[in-house]
């Protein structure tokens, strides 16, 4: 969502077909390229469906497997997770009620969570709506009291009791509406505040004022015998079948199902909303930007990128088998949704970034090599980055897994007996060379950054 979470199936063949029947252009045919080299050489993914608006043409290019029992082909129809591009549609529904003068950008959270619930603030100023819908509430990214009992359906049973004690016992780092910190925590509870105002769950509102007046009968919460039928099966970073995920109180932060179809109607809207009922909310959405990073904003759920002399605007998501993208750009006007039934998210991101504009580089495509149990072995242990960073490796067999401090546990994969690289984000390990059967240190490299930890008891 991201937070970021792999098998082999035999005898089903692999397609590469553009999809609507047009005869393929060169760049359609580069598309096509690009999807079989990060299905079969990368294995980022078993399967990609790549979708891009040009006026009132559609083109969508798929490549690869959907998994699912009946083995039915990838095509525009097929239905994914899309995770935190879930994070758009709250902050649409945010705006349309703020337009309806339902809520308002400046009312504190707490006023429409119970009297009992006791809402952190920072040296008295409070926790906004506005904050929480652009990623600056000064929450963190997801709450101290998350412990799912099932990991592969982790958000199942955080309840709207867990959250209000959450927030009831939380001290705030930040004064709200000046840090960024990337929201699943905060929109959940957005979505969850939504909700209570409106007397109706999640789901129906996102139903009834937005999917339903743009005719996207394919995005939802809970899926139709149709949409079940369609469903891609998930896998994780190592390609093995995962289970869904399903949501409770945190709704808003990951929970919608849908198709390229219903997302390329959603995204021609918001490239063209004027002649839409829901057009002055498309636009609220984008009216507010806070500094994210260098060349980067946030607005009303999305982010905005300005490098290379243009401007996207874009949502990636990803839950425990699925990486998704949507964007565009406001100069070019070229754009892409890119759904992949694996969670691979950095590579999903990276690669449809480039597809809008090529002047974003392609994701690096790492072939994977198998190692010596005997040698992953020696790499097993922890290492400290800083005090309060720590990963902790470990061997299973021929795999090897690394956890961070405060993260879930990942894979990582041998490029060669040293070198490691991970699926879920664009970052690698290199552990330096055993000593006495025991490597004593290792390097993150991560974000242009080369941090070095050393072993620990």
């Amino acid at each position: 969502m991201p937070d970021r979470r792999s098998v082999l199936l035999g005898g089903l063949a692999l397609a590469l077909r553009p999809a609507w029947g047009w005869a393929q252009t060169p760049a359609d045919q580069d598309i096509a390229a690009i999807l079989k080299e990060r299905v079969d050489v990368g294995r980022d993914t078993l399967g990609l469906v790549a979708a891009f608006l040009d006026g009132d043409r559609r083109s969508v290019t798929v490549y690869g497997q959907s998994d699912p029992a009946n083995n039915r082909a990838l095509d525009a129809d097929t239905v994914f997770e899309i995770g935190s591009i879930t994070k758009v549609f709250t902050a649409l529904l945010f705006a349309d009620m703020v337009l309806r003068g339902e809520v308002a950008p400046d009312d504190p959270a707490a006023k429409y969570l119970p009297d009992s619930v006791k809402v952190p603030d920072f040296e008295g100023a409070p926790i906004t709506l506005l904050d929480l819908a652009t990623y600056t509430s000064g929450l963190p990214r997801m709450p101290s009291n998350f412990a799912p009992k099932d990991p592969n359906n982790p958000y199942i049973d955080y309840t709207a009791d867990r959250l209000y004690d959450y927030l009831s016992n939380h001290k705030l780092g930040f004064k709200p509406g000046k840090h960024y910190e990337y929201a699943n925590l905060g929109f959940g509870l957005l979505g969850h505040i939504l909700e209570r105002c409106a007397g109706r769950s999640y789901e129906e509102l996102v139903v009834s004022r937005i999917c339903a007046p743009l005719g996207m009968d394919d995005t939802r919460i809970t899926l139709s015998s149709s949409m079940q039928q369609r469903l891609a099966r998930g896998h994780n970073a190592g390609l093995t079948p995962v289970a869904n995920w399903d949501f409770s109180a945190l709704a808003g932060a990951g929970a919608l199902r849908s198709t390229a179809n219903d997302l390329m109607k959603f995204l021609r809207t918001c490239m063209n909303p004027a002649d839409e009922p829901i057009a002055a909310a498309l636009k609220m959405t984008l009216s507010e930007r806070r500094p994210r990073a260098k060349e980067r904003d946030v607005a009303l759920g999305w982010f905005v990128a300005s490098r290379f002399g243009d401007e996207l605007v874009w949502k990636d998501g990803g839950t425990g088998g699925y990486a998704t993208f949507i964007g565009y750009s406001t100069k070019t006007r070229r754009n892409c949704i890119l759904l992949s039934n694996a969670a691979a998210y950095g590579a999903n991101t990276a690669l449809a970034t480039h597809l809008i504009n090529t002047a974003y580089p392609l994701p690096k495509l790492r072939r994977e090599v198998p190692i010596d149990p005997q040698i992953l072995a020696t790499y097993v242990g922890r290492y400290e980055l800083t005090p309060d960073f720590v990963l902790t490796v470990r061997a299973d067999g021929g795999r090897l897994f690394i956890q961070a401090t405060k993260q879930l546990e990942y894979e990582v994969f041998a490029e060669s007996e040293r070198n490691f690289f991970y699926r879920v984000v664009d970052a690698q390990i290199t552990f330096d060379p055993s000593d006495n059967g025991v490597s004593r240190s290792l390097t993150l490299h991560q974000n242009g950054r080369d941090r070095p930890g050393r072993r620990v008891p």
